[in-house]
C-alpha cells in the first residue's frame, strides 16, 4: 500500500513543532516540502526544503504547488508588535489558503492555539470548538485563521483541522502544564489524525496529551481520531515540589490562557 499522501507542506518547519512533525509525519508522504524563514538543516532523503517569508505572496502561493496536503505551523509563535502579526499571522495565512485554492489542496491542517480562547476560564468545562475569546493579538490572529478555514471550506471545499494547542515541550515546565501539556509524540498522533481522518470538514479542537486534569471537552472532534498515548501525570510530584502554588485568585490562574491575560498592548511595551 502506498503512502496516503504525495507531497505534504509543513510550513514552520525549523521551529520545535515543525521540526517534530518531519519525524511524526515522515510516513503519511512520499515527500515532506519543508518551508521556513530560516535554514533548514540535515534534510533527509525524502525532504525538500524551501526558503521564504509568508508575507511574500508569490513566493508561498507557489510553496504550496504540486502539494497534496498542508500542515501550516508557520508565523509568529507567541505575543509579537502587530505589524508582525499582521504580516506574518494574518497575510501568511491568507496566502496559504489561496495556495491551496489555486493549486488544488484539499486538506489543511493549522496551528492555532489556547490563546485564541485564552480568555474562557479553566473551570468553566467549555467544548474544543467553543467560540473564541482571545487573550492576546496573536490569539486574534488565529481566530482568523480559524475563520478563514470555515470559509474557504464553505465556498471552496477546502478541509481543515484547526488544533488549539495548548503547551507543547518536551516535558511539563510548570504547575499549569500539567494539566494543559501535549507530549511531542502526542503532538504527532494528533496531527496525523487530522491527516488522515476519512472527513474533516471545518474542525476546531484542542491539543493536549491524556493528562489527569481535563479542562476541555474533545467530543466534538471525536471523528478525528486522535488518542493521546502520554500523560503528565508522571511529572506531577516532582513539578509541584519545585514550584509555588499559584495564587488561585490571580486571573492567570483562572484563565485557560495563562500568563498571556496580564500582557499588555506589544506595541505599548516596544515603546518603552
Amino acid at each position: 500500500m502506498g503512502k496516503r499522501y504525495k507531497k505534504i507542506l509543513i510550513t514552520g518547519a525549523a521551529g520545535r513543532l515543525g521540526s517534530q512533525l518531519r519525524r511524526g509525519l515522515a510516513p503519511l508522504a512520499d515527500t515532506l516540502r519543508l518551508a521556513d524563514m530560516d535554514e533548514i538543516k540535515d534534510l533527509q532523503s525524502n525532504e525538500e526544503a524551501c526558503i521564504f517569508d509568508l508575507a511574500d505572496e508569490a513566493a508561498t502561493i507557489a510553496a504550496t504547488e504540486g502539494c497534496d496536503a498542508i500542515v501550516h505551523m508557520g508565523g509568529a509563535p507567541h505575543e509579537r508588535p502587530w505589524q508582525e502579526v499582521l504580516d506574518s499571522n494574518i497575510r501568511g495565512s491568507y496566502h496559504i489558503y489561496e495556495g491551496a485554492r489555486k493549486h488544488g489542496v484539499k486538506r489543511v491542517v493549522y496551528a492555532s492555539s489556547v490563546h485564541a480562547i485564552g480568555y474562557h476560564k479553566i473551570g468553566d468545562h467549555i467544548p474544543c470548538d467553543v467560540r473564541p475569546r482571545p487573550d492576546s493579538l496573536y490569539g486574534v490572529s488565529k481566530c482568523f485563521v480559524e475563520s478563514l478555514a470555515s470559509l474557504y471550506w464553505d465556498k471552496f471545499g477546502i478541509e481543515s483541522a484547526c488544533v488549539r494547542i495548548f503547551s507543547s515541550f518536551p516535558e511539563p515546565a510548570d504547575r499549569r502544564m500539567l494539566w494543559s501539556w501535549l507530549s511531542f509524540d502526542d503532538c504527532c498522533r494528533l496531527f496525523s489524525a487530522c491527516l488522515t481522518a476519512p472527513h474533516v470538514g471545518s474542525t476546531i479542537t484542542v491539543g493536549m496529551s491524556d493528562n489527569k486534569v481535563k479542562p476541555v471537552d474533545m467530543t466534538n472532534a471525536g471523528h478525528l481520531g486522535y488518542a493521546p498515548q502520554d500523560s503528565s501525570e508522571s511529572y506531577r510530584e516532582a513539578m509541584e515540589a519545585k514550584t509555588d502554588v499559584p495564587d488561585p485568585r490571580a486571573a492567570s490562574t483562572q484563565h485557560i490562557g495563562g500568563w498571556f491575560v496580564d500582557l499588555g498592548h506589544p506595541d505599548d511595551e516596544d515603546q518603552k
